[in-house]
């Protein structure tokens, strides 16, 4: 187990490397949760994640022959430019094995900073036995993401510094995947502060971590994709584990819609750019998952911000959806000229904007009318309902679609 006494040697070895990110207080959160809220801003790291904490830490303590070596990772983004970044700056070699679903910005970021890149496998599992299979065949060091009481320790210095940022801190909440980031800042944080409750958040669409605690026992789960692909992870670590099961009070999971809402909600509220596995601490506090933090400080780990510009106008319109400030309507009108003209001016007149329109006839649901598809931008559910009423009180008929 790794103790208090590592955590606070790591944050002396690498606080002069490290940014020490901001831990600000949030009025829009705290309204929307209930709680007095947090956010604690890894994804400004120089790499855009907490990750390069336990690299660098690890880098370290490594010996002149194990440097020499070389040093290889598995990572789907964030361990491995923290791996690559540090490794770089102290003129180490590095070979970082990604999966071939890694989004490009973390590939091109990666190899940006002198790694040589091997794209292997669908996912983190298939990526990492392919680097330990490397690590044999080449003779290089291996750099394990979260199982590796070093990186572990390198991890927890975020919850040294959440101590003193916030000194009357009541609950964190923070993402799960392997469990190093959890295991490091539990360390810290219930060794100091033991009535301290520490939240793990996972998604629900592969929730490891969870799973173990349920079953008393490591739990390997299918692969499955997600927003949240830096936490998508089959099976925790052996290490971690251990840890969350001594520190950890519990684990809640959210889905795929409540992640893209808080990515959402970062940009347009906090001006924030968070990743789907460096949001999913916000969704489960904007959405009360954990219970008893109602009036509590509450601080939320935002884990890493490297999100693929390609992924988030689809994750920007997904929580749109979600929030009802992006709706579908179909409306059935007779196919005679002008009827478009009319509910184009009902709804100018609720003040909502058209996105998009498409015009049928074929689908009509019956002869000798026209079906009308619209794509809506409104204020939310109430101004969906608002228009809806005021189509169906000129006597037009009118669905809402889903997604």
């Amino acid at each position: 187990m790794v103790t208090l006494p590592e955590v606070q040697a790591a944050l002396g070895r690498i606080r002069d490397r490290i940014y020490l990110s901001p831990c600000a207080r949030s009025e829009t959160l705290s309204r929307l949760s209930g709680a007095e809220a947090y956010l604690k801003l890894e994804n400004l790291q120089m790499t855009g994640a907490y990750k390069e904490r336990g690299a660098l830490n690890k880098l370290l303590l490594l010996s002149e022959a194990d440097r020499a070596r070389g040093l290889i990772a598995a990572s789907a983004g964030n361990h491995a430019q923290g791996v690559a970044y540090h490794g770089g700056r102290l003129g180490l070699a590095t070979t970082i094995v990604m999966p071939e679903t890694t989004p490009i910005m973390k590939v091109a970021n990666t190899r940006a900073h002198g790694a040589r890149i091997v794209l292997h496998g669908a996912n983190y599992d298939e990526a990492y036995s392919e680097a330990r299979r490397l690590e044999r065949t080449e003779g290089l060091t291996f750099v394990h993401p979260f199982d590796d009481p070093q990186v572990i320790a390198g991890q927890g210095t975020i919850g040294l510094e959440l101590l003193d940022q916030v000194p009357d801190l009541d609950a964190v909440l923070v993402p799960v995947g392997g469990g190093g980031l959890i295991s490091g800042v539990a360390v810290a944080l219930k060794e100091r502060r033991p009535g301290l409750k520490v939240i793990g958040v996972e998604a629900e669409a592969i929730p490891c971590m969870k799973a173990a605690v349920e079953a008393g026992q490591l739990v390997t789960l299918q692969a499955s994709s997600t927003l949240a692909d830096g936490i998508a992870v089959k099976r925790a670590g052996e290490l971690t584990f251990e840890h969350v099961q001594r520190y950890v009070d519990e684990i809640v999971t959210v889905s795929e819609e409540e992640i893209a809402s808080a990515i959402l909600y970062l940009l347009e509220k906090e001006k924030a750019v968070a990743e789907g596995a460096g949001a999913v601490s916000v969704a489960a506090l904007m959405n009360r998952k954990a219970r008893g933090l109602d009036g509590r400080r509450v601080a939320c780990v935002i884990s890493g911000g490297n999100i693929d510009v390609n992924l988030i106008a689809r994750i920007i319109e997904r929580g749109l959806v979600k929030d009802g400030r992006l709706v579908r309507i179909s409306v059935a009108l007779l196919d005679k000229p002008g009827q478009l003209a009319v509910v184009s001016t009902l709804i100018a007149g609720c003040r909502a904007n058209v996105i998009e329109v498409h015009h049928t006839r074929a689908f009509a649901s019956r002869f000798g009318g026209t079906t009308l598809q619209l794509t809506l931008e409104t204020r939310g559910t109430e101004h969906v309902d608002e228009i809806l009423a005021a189509l169906r009180a000129e006597g037009y008929t009118v669905e809402q679609l889903g997604i």
